[in-house]
């Protein structure tokens, strides 16, 4: 029997490492052991940055990684370094865009070559086991790279020596001298809107993300302008993802993103940030609309999070993989065959004619559900019930799913991940007011208590936690997303301790990761191993930038302490991006949120009232039922003196002993409320 190899990254927990810890590759993790050697032997460094959820890093591992004679290239010629870009963003990101200045794209698998002290000269994606379709084999890359190292020392350095003054160029900025205009925003969402697919929504033709930040900027630019166009922009894309098939039928949940304009054909692994973001903003069109079925998308997302992306110890999975049993996908689709012989003929037939099972299929010979008729066409069309035809989809979808949880699963990755961890606390706050599940509450304390139990150590956050390991110091966004989070679900639940965590975790945010020269915030703290350059991450990407999360947290702060600094702070991260925002505003969707909630001042709304006594839960299900995308809701006890809380407040105190309710706004406060019709006339207004 063949043996089977072993290398150093059988002693990691990073799922996706220990996925090649058997590869023929002397794979190191990244570290000074890997360097040194490099040095040593006067060897290229081999990067490899990949994720396990990744289809095309599974391929090229299966095609190069696991192929002898490229593995004995690879030992040979270099020192080659694996990374789980989920553990390492920081990583990630200086060596994405070093990729993309040389090669005008990015992805992954990304394969970077680097001199012995981690400088880039060269890199790509995925690259091919042998020449085909144009691109070049991974074999002739390893033998020319390796040369060109050995031989161009001179084309070496000056490729070297552009991509670092390139990288530094990326951190610098340059301070408006304008005047913020709040037209800013309204054009921006007409320069984004100018893309958008008015056959099936969404932004562009294929592929097809679902781009969470733009709807949540669409949203404020409707509440504001009062344009109908922008908010059924956003409710036709939102039904026709949840209608697609890249929303899971059967169990809940959003897959990456769709490979057609149609969002039928999805990329078919699942991520926690997706659907984190998803969950929220179906539950604030939900709070504009009352429609129904985006609370029914909600509800099901979540319990399917609860389900199977939750820890039990609190905290919630990175992500679930596309493949299963070496087939993408195959975990996910059926044939009429499987459908009838679950349901039946008369009702199978049914079923798969609303959910476009058939022999030809949509998938590979496969079938990705989706429903093509509604209830009412089905109805019509197979002269039956309407409480029949739902009656009949409750029961197949459930014997489907039932069916569905014999097959072999894809694969999950079980580390926790803080930042996402923040964007999963922001969507359960927001699911939990227009549906205040006791599971949806103790989930998100459970996860808060995870954090500081398990990723907190000596007033610092660590980044990720797998096998009882918390790794890395975090990160802008761990900070930054997480002490958002914690601000949505004291909003969500008035438990105070979450809003005290999240304003340390500001302050040390400000204290480890602002650039006190140049403004803004780094990507790295102070305390963080030094790397080639120190990015300021600004552009959304399937996640906000770090950068648009913390202005927004600081500007909360501002409103809800009254604290000058962070006023100061976050305008002048507004002013060093204002002008590029303008210019590139897709990528700044989330900044351009930020700029909203500096320029239109959120609502301060404060309850004087008891958290236990049902006439305050009254007045805040009230509050909650509306959607303000800029508010600073507080609820304050009876016993509370309410400067404390605002100076606009001197001298207020409950009615006649009853809960009430100021709405501050523009340095002036409403008349006390305390019944809930006049609140929610007073909200109205």
């Amino acid at each position: 029997m063949e043996a089977k190899h072993t290398n150093r990254l059988i002693h990691e927990t990073s799922p996706y490492l220990l996925q090649h810890a058997h590869n023929p590759v002397d794979w190191y993790p990244w570290g000074e052991e890997a360097f040194e050697k490099a040095k040593k032997e006067n060897k290229p460094i081999l990067l490899s940055i990949g994720y396990s959820a990744c289809h095309w890093c599974h391929v090229m591992e299966h095609e190069s990684f696991e192929n002898e004679s490229i593995a004995a290239l690879m030992n040979d010629l270099f020192v080659s370094i694996k990374v789980d870009r989920e553990e390492r963003p920081d990583l990630d990101e200086i060596y994405m865009n070093a990729v993309q200045m040389l090669t005008g794209r990015g992805g992954w698998p990304m394969t970077t070559f680097l001199t012995p002290d981690g400088k880039p000269f060269y890199g790509g994606t995925y690259f091919p086991p042998e020449d085909r379709h144009g691109m070049p084999g991974f074999p002739r890359i390893l033998m020319g790279v390796a040369q060109a190292y050995r031989e161009k020392a001179q084309d070496v350095e000056k490729s070297v020596n552009q991509i670092l003054t390139a990288l530094q160029g990326m951190s610098e900025s340059q301070e408006t001298e304008r005047t913020f205009s709040s037209e800013v925003i309204g054009n921006c969402a007409e320069q984004i809107s100018r893309a958008y697919d008015a056959d099936h929504g969404g932004l562009g033709q294929a592929p097809k993300f679902p781009n969470a930040g733009v709807y949540e900027l669409f949203l404020r630019h409707h509440h504001h302008s009062k344009s109908q166009r922008y908010l059924d922009m956003v409710i036709h894309t939102l039904t026709k993802m949840a209608e697609g098939g890249i929303y899971d039928h059967l169990g809940g949940g959003f897959h990456r993103y769709s490979v057609d304009a149609k969002w039928l054909v999805p990329h078919f692994e699942k991520m926690l940030y997706d659907n984190a973001q998803l969950v929220r903003i179906y539950s604030q069109v939900y709070c504009i609309t009352k429609d129904t079925f985006f609370k029914r998308i909600v509800d099901e997302t979540v319990t399917y999070l609860l389900r199977e992306m939750f820890d039990p110890e609190g905290g919630f999975y990175s992500t679930r993989d596309a493949d299963s049993e070496g087939e993408e996908g195959k975990f996910f689709v059926w044939t009429p065959q499987q459908v009838n012989k679950l349901l039946g003929e008369e009702r199978g037939e049914i079923f798969c004619r609303i959910y476009d099972v058939s022999e030809q299929g949509n998938f590979d010979e496969k079938s990705i559900l989706h429903p093509i008729l509604t209830v009412e066409q089905a109805s019509k069309f197979f002269r039956r019930d309407r409480g029949e035809i739902e009656a009949l989809i409750a029961d197949g979808k459930r014997k489907l799913f039932l069916e569905r949880e014999n097959r072999v699963k894809p694969f999950r990755d079980e580390k926790i991940i803080t930042s996402w961890n923040g964007l999963m606390l922001s969507g359960l706050a927001e699911a939990i007011k227009i549906s205040p599940q006791p599971a949806y509450v103790e989930a998100a304390s459970r996860t808060i208590d995870f954090i500081f139990t398990k990723v907190y150590r000596d007033g610092r956050l660590l980044h990720s936690y797998k096998d009882g390991k918390a790794k890395q110091l975090g990160y802008l966004d761990d900070y930054s997303f997480l002490a958002l989070g914690l601000c949505d679900f004291y909003e969500a639940t008035f438990d105070r301790a979450a809003l005290t965590r999240a304003q340390e975790l500001t302050e040390t945010m400000l204290r480890e990761f602002w650039d006190d020269a140049g403004g803004a915030f780094f990507y790295t703290g102070k305390s963080h191993e030094r790397l080639i350059s120190r990015t300021k991450p600004i552009f959304d990407a399937s996640i906000p930038s770090g950068n648009a999360a913390a202005t927004q947290l600081l500007l909360r702060f501002y409103h809800l302490t009254g604290k000058e600094d962070y006023l100061k702070r976050a305008e002048k991260i507004l002013r060093s991006y204002y002008d590029v925002m303008e210019n590139q505003p897709f990528g700044f969707a989330h900044m351009l949120c930020a700029l909203d909630l500096y320029l239109n001042k959120p609502k301060e709304i404060v309850v004087v009232g008891n958290r236990e006594d049902a006439k305050t839960a009254e007045l805040l299900s009230e509050i909650h039922s509306h959607y303000f995308p800029n508010k600073a809701v507080q609820l304050v006890a009876p016993d509370i003196s309410l400067e404390q809380v605002s100076p606009l407040l001197v001298g207020k105190r409950q009615v006649d002993g009853k809960p009430t309710v100021y709405i501050c706004e523009n340095f002036t406060c409403s008349a006390p409320i305390t019944n809930r019709g006049e609140l929610q006339t007073a909200l109205q207004r």
